[in-house]
């Protein structure tokens, strides 16, 4: 007797109703801000050789023996000044905007979920929730508007990584870098505009300040740099007829020895505060949440820095988080990448 194909075929687990799903994705932050908990995070960030690109025989003995023992007491009390009764910031911010965009898709049947580069909940752990959840495909969405190296990059290869140890892997697609992107520089100069309109008087300038990078980086090609700078030219054209002061642009957040790109956010402060600038406004637009570099290096450290050199007011701007602008942002740039998917 003939045995038929079906007879023999192997017992496969086909999932019987496959899904679609989008994973948000930040920097990270850590669990608490305690000095243990920050020494985790910094441990794991400060490894990531996308982050610091010195060779880990040199860099390793540095990062274990000074810095993981002086820094974390320090960043621990800067995240204490900013830290909420939910937490994070930047964890919350950006759990909300998961949440918000799983109303915008419940429709579809797309799952939304959200994930850390470094720390909590990490891209693998969310990467294996979606796959038990049915989700043979997946976008990965990291919320950088400017591509890096250091942010883009290492979210893709955390996720790749997560990948790799897959039998049975989803197929995936990543969300590209959106500096230029109309919808963004809209939802920017609308952010802007809101915020000027609630001030008694209109400052004397506005500064866009950027997370800023080793000036090597920039030199081995990677394109932060310019897409920071079209971000900028780009805002500034849509404010021009809605604002009549200064626009500056500048780079925070140095850390090292190495020279860095400039103009420095202090440097361009301390000159504005000398020139007679007394009012000057702060907007981040390399952030997509507000986090510890934010709010307590601009909003806190920034405007304490710029009173001390003679200004007298410094207004923060918030980054979009999960503001109505920036979910209709989102919605719109997913609906794009999950075409033909969905």
């Amino acid at each position: 007797m003939t045995s038929t194909p079906a007879a023999n075929a192997p017992n496969v687990n086909m999932m019987s109703d496959p899904k679609t799903g989008v994973l948000i994705a930040n920097l990270g932050t850590p669990d608490a801000p305690t000095k243990a908990a920050v020494k985790r995070y910094l441990g794991e960030f400060l490894s990531d050789r996308r982050v610091v690109e010195i060779p880990p025989l040199l860099w390793q003995p540095i990062l274990r023996g000074i810095i993981l023992n002086t820094r974390p007491k320090k960043s621990a009390h800067a995240y204490q000044m900013v830290w909420t009764d939910r937490g994070s910031p930047l964890a919350f911010h950006t759990q909300d905007t998961a949440q918000a965009l799983s109303h915008e898709f419940a429709q579809q049947g797309i799952i939304v979920d959200w994930a850390m580069r470094y720390g909590n909940p990490s891209i693998a752990s969310r990467l294996e929730a979606m796959k038990k959840a049915g989700c043979e495909r997946i976008l990965f969405a990291p919320l950088y508007p400017q591509y890096s190296g250091a942010t883009t990059a290492t979210a893709n290869d955390a996720l790749f990584a997560a990948l790799a140890k897959m039998r049975w892997q989803p197929a995936v697609r990543t969300l590209p870098p959106y500096y230029d992107e109309p919808a963004y520089i809209d939802a920017l100069a609308n952010s802007a505009r809101q915020h000027l309109r609630a001030l008694p008087a209109a400052p004397e300038a506005l500064l866009l300040s950027f997370h800023g990078m080793p000036l090597r980086t920039k030199e081995l090609g990677d394109p932060y740099y310019d897409h920071c700078m079209e971000t900028a030219r780009l805002l500034s054209q849509a404010l021009a007829p809605d604002y009549a002061g200064t626009i500056r642009i500048s780079f925070q957040s140095r850390f090292g020895p190495a020279k860095w790109i400039g103009p420095s956010t202090e440097d361009v402060l301390e000159e504005l505060a000398k020139k007679g600038v007394r009012h000057v406004a702060v907007m981040t637009p390399g952030f997509s949440a507000d986090c510890l570099e934010t709010l307590e290096e601009i909003a806190l450290r920034g405007k304490e820095f710029f009173c001390e050199k003679g200004g007298e007011k410094l207004d923060y701007f918030p980054c979009l988080n999960a503001e109505s602008a920036a979910i209709i942002l989102y919605t719109g740039l997913i609906r794009r990448e999950l075409a033909g998917w969905v």
